[in-house]
């Protein structure tokens, strides 16, 4: 277990630097919004979804109803919709870990699961996928409430900090780029993207590219398979 400890710590540095940076932002632009340290942190531990988190302040701040809430939270999580469907093999024998580990479920930990884990035994990997998944949401939680705790201290200006969470989603693709041989997938997801933002625009084009790539990704495999 302790040699699955490091490793899978190893493995998450990256998302660690970058959950830290995001939080702390999330944690500051909360905590300038007129909302406390506690907050920060059951967001982080009952919520635990980025982008939604930095939304949901948004929510907050504008008195949202109930049903504008549902919609949005929807609308900015359906892509776990495909990412669950594609980890049901993957969990399938994870036992008493599966809720936590469908919980848990961000874009970064995704990235790391679906890695090329050949290195590690696969009598060890439920372990592996349950201590990513933990070690990927402490950092997140960390990084919250280290920002709220440092926006509660200093005041200054938060605007732009939102940006952090394309940087690491930059950082992740170029990371998952370099780690993997095969770049087709990549390129389905970035091609459909830029297309469906075209025809769709920016606030529509979210379910339609998620569509669109999880078809294209399931033809992929089929050939594959069948190759």
């Amino acid at each position: 277990m302790k040699k699955m400890i490091k490793t899978a710590f190893i493995a998450t540095i990256p998302v660690l630097t970058g959950y830290l940076v995001l939080g702390f932002g999330f944690g500051i632009i909360l905590k300038a919004n007129g909302y406390g340290i506690f907050l920060a942190f059951i967001m982080s531990l009952l919520i635990y979804a980025g982008s939604m988190q930095y939304v949901a302040i948004g929510l907050l701040t504008g008195g949202a109803s109930l049903i504008t809430a549902v919609l949005t939270t929807l609308m900015v999580n359906a892509r776990h919709l495909f990412y669950g469907i594609s980890m049901l093999d993957k969990y399938k024998d994870t036992g008493k870990r599966k809720p936590y580990l469908i919980f848990s479920l961000t874009d970064e930990t995704y990235s790391l699961v679906c890695g090329d884990n050949t290195n590690i035994p696969p009598e060890n990997r439920n372990d592996y996928y349950f201590l990513v998944s933990l070690f990927n949401q402490i950092y997140w939680i960390a990084g919250s409430v280290l920002g709220a705790v440092v926006g509660s201290l200093i005041k200054f200006n938060s605007s732009g900090i939102d940006f952090a969470l394309t940087a690491l989603f930059l950082t992740v693709f170029i990371e998952q780029w370099l780690t993997t041989k095969k770049h087709t997938p990549a390129i389905i997801g970035v091609a459909v993207s830029v297309i469906c933002l075209v025809i769709f625009g920016s606030e529509k084009f979210l379910i339609p590219t998620m569509l669109v790539i999880a078809l294209l990704l399931c033809l992929y495999k089929e050939e594959r398979d069948n190759d």
